[in-house]
């Protein structure tokens, strides 16, 4: 089902260089949205590290839409819509766990985990066929997993997920890779809220332009214990002239883009250590590691560092150091953002034992970024969306290094490239979002038929 011809004139909206502050604030744009953007595209909805055996699931949203993510009893991926067929009530309501089925609290209408209806309360009250698929579960028609990342999509003409994430998948394996058997697991989250709509955070996720002034306590706080000829912590690298430094941003299509700071840290086993910024209590088990593993312990604590890029797959997940972020729309003026702590995980024994103390290590950086900077993002986006209802002045500006001769690239694949300041990657993601918002996407929900 193609949704009806979008109200708004695109044209007028999203210009080069600069788009309206409606897009930010009109809740009509953020109803579109939900459709052309969350209905259309592969929106991420968990990790399979959630959810690794027969009959677990875990709850999240499609834009609105209330899902849980299912692996099935036959351990198929699922995502199912978490609403009752009779009168619409959510059938699970907790976060995740273990399940053959789910039962509706309401009326008690129970279906199984593939989403076909198992039983209904009385049913010689009602004068239908219970066989009859329309009261199953809807669910997500497509649903696909990319190194342990699932997305889903409502959109039957959409291109495969590969296809879809096209060249973000090199960073993406780069960053798995670097990890014992190229994997990570999900752990403990921080979730956050703010008062803004969910652009604001996208349009910021490869914003290197705002580093040095929103997040400079964050940088006063890393750097804090840092003498004589010791490497500053954290971003430091971003006060040394980042306008015409090394960092880079590339935009890879289809809304994704990528930002690369890689290239500030030292080729050498324990660089990406020595710039961790230091936690009360780290130290201990820096000590603990460096005595059990001897020059071996340099490489295994930088797998305990947070790896200096930031990669960010339109429309809802980002990728910061070890850390995932999974922003989350609640209405045109509030998002929730949950930040994922990852683990490493050593089937292999390549951390000599180590791993507990890594993974140890590895949640203590929350209490970096995730913690400190991300507050500075949220005051922020609050900020401008207050900002923004100064609605006589419209437009949003996001020109910086367009028509600077020399500053962006563009290679053979269509890859675009410049530096880490510009507002390239903001131009790029309007003329995907103007796209999508044109376009009239073949939207459907399927229901299994099958136990499973």
């Amino acid at each position: 089902m193609a949704p009806s011809e979008s109200a708004y004139d695109w044209d007028a909206l999203i210009h080069e260089d600069r788009v309206h502050q409606s897009i930010y604030t009109d809740p009509g744009i953020f109803r579109e949205e939900m459709t052309r953007i969350f209905g259309a595209v592969w929106v991420y909805l968990a990790h399979e590290s959630q959810i690794p055996n027969k009959d677990d699931y875990v709850t999240s949203k499609l834009g609105l839409r209330p899902i849980i993510v299912v692996r099935d009893s036959k351990g198929t991926l699922r995502a199912l819509y978490n609403r009752c067929t009779h009168r619409g009530a959510t059938v699970c309501r907790q976060p995740k766990g273990s399940a053959k089925s789910f039962s509706c609290p309401y009326h008690g209408w129970s279906y199984f985990n593939s989403g076909k209806l198992s039983g209904v309360p009385w049913p010689e009250g009602y004068g239908c066929d219970f066989s009859d698929a329309k009261y199953n579960l809807a669910q997500v028609p497509r649903v696909a997993s990319y190194r342990g990342f699932i997305f889903g999509t409502l959109n039957l003409d959409a291109p495969s997920l590969e296809d879809y994430l096209g060249p973000v998948c090199q960073p993406l394996d780069e960053w798995l890779d670097r990890h014992p058997g190229g994997k990570v697991a999900f752990c403990d989250a921080n979730r956050l809220k703010f008062n803004g709509n969910w652009k604001l955070l996208y349009d910021n996720s490869c914003d290197g332009y705002h580093v040095i002034f929103s997040h400079r306590s964050l940088l006063a706080m890393e750097n804090r214990l840092v003498s004589g000829n010791a490497p500053e912590k954290g971003m430091a690298f971003y006060k040394n002239s980042p306008d015409s430094g090394p960092i880079y941003l590339k935009y890879f299509g289809n809304g994704h883009h990528f930002k690369d700071k890689r290239m500030t840290v030292e080729q050498r086993p324990g660089a990406l250590w020595a710039i961790e910024g230091p936690h009360p209590g780290m130290e201990h088990y820096e000590a603990a590691l460096r005595e059990r593993l001897g020059v071996k312990a340099d490489a295994v604590l930088d797998l305990a560092s947070s790896e200096p890029i930031n990669i960010n797959i339109f429309p809802n997940l980002h990728i910061l150091g070890n850390h995932v972020q999974v922003c989350q729309p609640v209405s045109m003026t509030e998002t929730d953002t949950t930040w994922w702590g990852t683990a490493v995980v050593d089937d292999a024994g390549e951390l000599h034992g180590a791993v507990d103390d890594v993974n140890a290590l590895r949640m203590r950086t929350q209490e970096s970024f995730p913690n400190f900077g991300e507050i500075d993002d949220l005051m922020n986006f609050e900020e401008i969306q207050a900002g923004l209802a100064a609605e006589e002045d419209e437009w949003v500006y996001m020109h910086r290094g367009l028509g600077v001769p020399g500053r962006i690239t563009t290679d053979a694949q269509g890859v675009i490239k410049g530096p880490s300041t510009d507002e390239v990657f903001l131009r790029e993601t309007y003329k995907e979002y103007k796209r999508l918002m044109t376009a009239s996407p073949n939207i459907a929900v399927t229901r299994e038929v099958d136990r499973g």
